[in-house]
């Protein structure tokens, strides 16, 4: 058996285990990085550990930390007050408003999980504010961010037309952006009916007065168990000195503090919604690296209120970081032993343009599910120039259209950086319900959109 195979097959046992057993995927993962890549593709340790993804885990821990601190200091809850009076009652709206903000970010060239990232824990909070399904939320984030990703400004527009430009196949810039458009607000549109939006249509929200009350939203979790490093030294000292002065010692306890309850003043509320517009600011005008700067600016603000947000690096969502870096660091090992190339040139190789077209298609979004969607664009394009030339040659535009959707669309799973971000930003809610939900859906979409767009774009 070929070490590709076994690579595959490997994959494959992850999948059954962590469905089966309630072992995070993350740590199977590492594990199979590990074994797989010193023993059956030779691999030295370092080289497995340079694939680590840096800077999908330096993303997921700056935004979920930055907004684990807006929480505690009810700056969430504020901008869900003020949103009752944005939308004037029209529940229905909210999620559209959220799809076709994500939509022009990345139109304009945001980096597609940058605009996620920002937008998703916002519209998480308006979910629970309203009783809006969060998948139904979470996923029209998603679709909003694709649908406007191939502009030609975008990033994934601009990649995907020097990839064809490179390989020498005829372009058009305004077809790849419309299909991706097209496709993306046709399958949220289904969402949104699917996911209760009829619903929502019969609703309405009551205003009354400048500023109405509202439930505390939950966008991060609150620690429990062991305490906070730093925390857990101010409490020894405490009772060390309780003892010498004889004073009854306080009993310590793990309790989580109830939510609603750790908040900050307005002003503070204000400069941390400040701080959120700066990081938009800084990650979609001057292209600056969002993980670092959502953790420094949640650096400034807990030195600005320590005792408020001692306890915000244990809301980190840690799980699902395990398991969408392990995952990746995987990846990195396939593609590194040539298990990647070794499925893209059998596919290309084949005597039907068609069929390998749909099949290339088809490797695209199981593999962008996990890894890159750029970097499978970049590498896929390039092996379809041989059935994209001749007499019996598929339509270029129509196959670089349908790769694109391919690749793209499968982004709501949850091992991909947007659907772990939406996921990250799903508290509040049964997260492994909620893991479950992205799972199935994110399969779905896997195995029926490129079978869709191949019949749009390619065969029609």
């Amino acid at each position: 058996m070929s070490p590709e195979v076994l690579s595959i097959l490997a994959l494959c046992a992850m999948f059954v285990v962590a469905t089966i057993l309630p072992v995070n995927m993350g740590v199977l993962a590492f594990v199979g990085a590990f074994l797989v890549g010193t023993l059956v593709a030779g691999m030295a340790t370092k080289d497995i550990i340079a694939g680590f993804p840096g800077g999908l885990f330096l993303t997921l821990v700056g935004i979920t930390y930055l907004f684990a601190l807006a929480q505690n200091n009810g700056t969430i809850d504020w901008l869900v007050q003020l949103s009752v009076r944005a939308v004037r009652g029209r529940i229905a709206a909210i999620p559209w408003i959220m799809f076709a903000i994500a939509a022009v970010l990345t139109s304009v060239g945001a980096v597609s999980p940058g605009a996620v990232a920002i937008i998703a824990p916002i519209a998480l909070g308006f979910a629970a504010q309203y009783k809006i399904s969060p998948l139904l939320m979470g996923l029209l984030v998603i679709h909003g961010a694709q649908a406007g990703g191939f502009s030609p400004i975008s990033i994934y527009g601009g990649i995907t037309n020097g990839v064809v430009a490179k390989a020498g196949l005829p372009m058009n810039e305004i077809a790849t952006m419309m299909a991706s458009f097209t496709v993306n607000l046709g399958v949220a549109v289904l969402l949104f009916f699917v996911l209760g939006g009829r619903g929502l249509l019969q609703r309405r929200a009551v205003v009354m007065g400048p500023g109405p009350r509202v439930p505390h939203v939950e966008i991060a979790g609150a620690q429990t168990g062991m305490q906070a490093y730093g925390d857990a030294e101010s409490e020894a000292l405490t009772e060390e000195i309780a003892l010498e002065t004889g004073q009854q010692v306080a009993a310590v306890t793990n309790a989580a503090q109830p939510a609603g309850q750790i908040l900050g003043s307005r002003g503070y509320q204000a400069l941390t919604l400040a701080g959120i517009v700066l990081l938009a600011v800084l990650v979609l005008a001057f292209n600056l690296d969002i993980g670092f700067c959502a953790i420094t600016i949640g650096l400034v603000l807990s030195l600005m209120a320590p005792n408020l947000q001692k306890r915000a690096i244990g809301q980190v969502t840690w799980p699902e970081i395990m398991l969408i870096t392990g995952v990746s660091t995987y990846v990195f090992v396939l593609e590194k032993m040539g298990t990647i190339d070794f499925v893209g040139h059998s596919v290309a190789g084949m005597g039907s343009p068609l069929f390998a077209a749909l099949l290339l298609c088809l490797i695209g979004a199981v593999v962008s599910a996990f890894a890159s969607s750029t970097a499978v664009l970049g590498s896929l394009i390039p092996l379809a120039v041989p059935f994209l030339q001749g007499d019996n040659a598929v339509g270029a535009i129509g196959f670089i259209a349908a790769m694109a959707v391919s690749s793209t669309i499968v982004d709501v799973s949850p091992f991909s950086t947007n659907g772990a971000l939406v996921l990250a930003s799903a508290q509040g809610v049964d997260r492994d319900a909620f893991f479950r939900k992205l799972l199935v859906y994110g399969a779905i979409v896997t195995v029926v959109a490129p079978v869709v767009v191949w019949l749009l774009f390619v065969v029609l």
